[in-house]
């Protein structure tokens, strides 16, 4: 019986039933991939790091090195379980070519290395451990646009052939600073004269737990620290950070996109019953339970549901591909990639019991419905409440077509409020993620992460007489007319009082910091000598809020300082602060050079003239710096977006057609009234342009302000994975406020315009019998 009923029904309603399958197919397929991708991500991130040995504890270090005090410490500690000490050669991009592809522009610092022999190994694309020969070249996988197997290198006049490409588990993010390349032993000895030697101090403990224990005491022991400390969580996060945003957005339209569907069915479920209304009356006359009334209508929207989640389930798995690209070129295959289906399969199930738990809940209202007045009337009392005020009478400003379509709106507000929360959540879907992308792709993204916004930065380390060469290059930038300001800002390590008595090192940036400020989520910039600003990072490590006062050791003397500002940062691990004193003390680490352009034109000219006049030092324009440091993020984030764009209005175009087929059917008694008063099928048409109009413009403004406030808030959580506390959207207004809207507008009103082409075959002789 049942299986004739669904027949029937579907039959009768074959573009409702093929629209809800979409709908549901839609939101399965969503959610199978970001559970796809999830367990991708996670387990390859793993298993590299697995493969790889990543360190728990890595501090970078220019300068000399006491090897055996370090070896010493280490045997002392028993949580130390491995310790190796790594030498890494900076080699400047302008001496490094690969094939024909000069790494001049680079702002990455690049620099060779032997493989390791205890941990901390570089992996080939197949997930081993390479072993490489003398006269070979491994080149970092970020690098594969611009080389290819067997091309020559040539670094500094040493050539080399390229036998492969590696995964690092360390500097595989693009966010981090450096790439490693691996030579051999005898290549390696021989271009040792070619660059500055800095030496990676790496530890891999018992207890991944004591990891904060133990950097307490590495610092108390007061070993070597002339540059960035990074710890184990901060290599698993630098990993997921691109892909983990792509997973982000997609989860945000998954989302959306089961709300949406969950609208669509409960509209066409009640548009369903209101049409049974007389035979639903009949039934319970007759003496059927309501339960028994209730499984006719579950097991059709039960075929509907295992329909729409059967496609979306094998639609995940034909984009999953291209999805997965980038995670496996990264990190390779994730050891649980065979559980993805798995947890896909899950998700998918969820979706379709929720859908079924969410029908059967809609279905209770049949317990309401009187069997006398149904068989009587044999339509649902609907109520018009709310649009009293509003006569044609009194209408001077619309046309008369345009007041009556909004007058029905107005008038039956609780039909129309299915469609206006598809279409604010379709604005929602389309705007947010544009306006993420716009904003990580921005200039001033970079002030939300520790770095002012200039125009060019000029970063000098691992060379001597830095202070020398730094001055040589402030009294070129005071003399150039063309720079209209600038910021020297020096980093230096210092001894900060923790808990307990215990002491830890901290890198402090000293300067002018008011000059390029940078984006604050709590207080502001230091600007007294008794003042500083920590990382969000270095605070909450020292359980520190604003108002708060730390106490430095400097030169062997106590100095207290009032924390004035919180800030995120990305740079140097993300453990930095920033005050204004004066030291003389302290070996400096580096210098930072930025400055702003009063010609903007003139960026990329006088960035190539200040890194051919101080080739000792890494010069790179700020956009370069974006591009190269945030570029596979950026691009993820924009895939996602463009295809946010597509899905909104699919499902605005899918809703549209549905509802206007639904409404026209349900009006077919007042569309032959209309008629019989000598309304016009262009008329007729045109009332429900209106209506739709009414409904999407309301629809797309609070869209908007629901993207700008709600929507603000989502990114920022998803933004804050990359350490930034604080957060708020650059907008375009053109794309976001005039394009996205035109282009739901257009879409929308295309659809009306199909959805009620019927109404003008609707015939008053057949509707106006009662």
């Amino acid at each position: 019986m049942y299986n004739r009923i669904i027949r029937n029904d579907i039959s009768k309603s074959k573009l409702i039933t093929l629209t809800t399958i979409i709908f549901v197919a839609a939101a399965a397929m969503l959610v199978s991939l970001a559970a796809i991708l999830i367990v991708n991500l996670s387990g390859a991130i793993d298993t590299l790091m697995k493969r790889a040995e990543t360190p728990h504890f890595l501090q970078m270090h220019t300068g000399e090195i006491d090897t055996a005090r370090l070896t010493e410490f280490a045997q002392k500690n028993s949580t130390v379980d491995e310790f190796q000490v790594l030498e890494y050669l900076n080699i400047d991009g302008a001496r490094i070519k690969l094939g024909e592809s000069s790494l001049a522009n680079n702002v990455q610092d690049n620099g060779f290395s032997v493989q390791s022999e205890k941990f901390d190994y570089l992996l080939d694309l197949d997930g081993n451990v390479i072993s490489v020969s003398d006269g070979e070249l491994y080149v970092p996988v970020n690098y594969m646009n611009k080389a290819k197997l067997g091309d020559k290198a040539v670094i500094s006049g040493k050539e080399l052939t390229i036998a492969g490409f590696l995964r690092d588990s360390q500097m595989n993010s693009m966010l981090s600073s450096s790439k490693r390349f691996l030579v051999s032993a005898n290549d390696y000895a021989e271009m040792k004269s070619l660059g500055s030697t800095e030496y990676l101090i790496e530890f891999r403990l018992n207890d991944l737990s004591a990891l904060g224990a133990f950097e307490a005491a590495y610092a108390s022991a007061g070993l070597e620290a002339n540059g960035p400390t990074i710890t184990f969580p901060l290599f698993k996060m630098l990993n997921a950070i691109s892909d983990g945003m792509m997973i982000g957005i997609i989860l945000l339209v998954s989302v959306l996109v089961v709300a949406i569907a969950f609208m669509c069915i409960r509209f066409t479920l009640l548009a369903k019953i209101e049409d049974d209304y007389r035979e639903i009356g009949v039934m319970k006359a007759i003496g059927l339970r309501v339960s028994d009334i209730k499984k006719i209508y579950i097991a059709k929207y039960a075929v509907i549901a295992a329909a729409g989640s059967i496609a979306g389930f094998v639609l995940s798995f034909l984009f999953k591909g291209m999805l997965l690209e980038n995670i496996r070129l990264y990190m390779g295959e994730s050891e649980n990639a065979s559980f993805a289906p798995l947890f896909a399969m899950l998700g998918v199930v969820l979706i379709f019991v929720a859908i079924i738990v969410y029908v059967s809940g809609v279905l209770k209202r049949f317990r309401k419905i009187s069997a006398a007045e149904a068989i009587r009337f044999g339509v649902s009392p609907e109520k018009t409440a709310g649009a009293k005020y509003l006569r044609l009478s009194g209408n001077r400003l619309l046309n008369t077509n345009v007041f009556l379509g909004i007058k029905d709106v107005l008038a039956r507000k609780k039909l129309y409020a299915t469609m206006l929360l598809v279409f604010i959540l379709s604005s929602f879907i389309m705007i947010v993620p544009q306006n993420l992308h716009n904003t990580i792709s921005s200039k001033s993204f970079i002030e939300y992460m520790g770095i002012g916004s200039y125009d060019m930065r000029i970063d000098l380390q691992q060379t001597d007489r830095m202070s020398e060469k730094a001055a040589e290059i402030i009294q070129s930038m005071k003399s150039d007319s063309d720079i209209s300001k600038y910021a020297v800002l020096t980093t230096k390590t210092f001894k900060v009082k923790a808990g307990s008595g215990t002491q830890k090192n901290i890198k402090i940036e000293l300067g002018d910091h008011s000059v390029f400020p940078i984006a604050y989520s709590h207080g502001k910039a230091p600007a007294a000598e008794n003042e500083i600003a920590l990382s969000t990072l270095n605070a909450d490590e020292l359980g520190k809020k604003t108002g708060d006062s730390i106490t430095l050791f400097i030169d062997g003397k106590e100095k207290s300082l009032t924390i004035s500002g919180i800030y995120s940062d990305i740079t140097n691990g993300g453990k930095t602060a920033k005050a204004v004193f004066n030291d003389n003390s302290a070996d400096m680490l580096w210098f930072v050079i930025c400055a702003e352009l009063a010609n903007k034109a003139l960026v990329i000219e006088k960035t190539a003239e200040y890194a051919e006049r101080f080739a000792f030092a890494k010069v790179s324009d700020i956009a370069q710096f974006i591009s190269q440091t945030f570029g596979s993020t950026i691009d993820s984030v924009k895939k996602a977006s463009y295809a946010a764009i597509a899905i909104a209005l699919i499902i605005s175009v899918l809703v549209s057609l549905l509802f206007m087929k639904m409404l026209v059917a349900k009006d077919r008694y007042s569309i032959a009234v209309l008629k019989a008063f000598g309304f016009t099928n262009a008329d007729i048409n045109a009332q429900y342009i209106s209506r739709s109009a009414f409904v999407l413009i309301i629809g797309i403004v609070l869209g908007t302000l629901l993207a700008n406030t709600a929507g603000e808030m989502l990114a920022g959580a998803v933004i804050s994975s990359f350490g930034a506390s604080t957060f708020q959207f650059a907008v375009n207004p053109l794309s976001a406020y005039v394009l996205s809207p035109l282009m739901m507008i257009g879409t929308v009103l295309i659809a009306t315009i199909i959805g009620t082409s019927g109404a003008g075959q609707i015939k008053i002789s057949e509707h106006m019998k009662e």
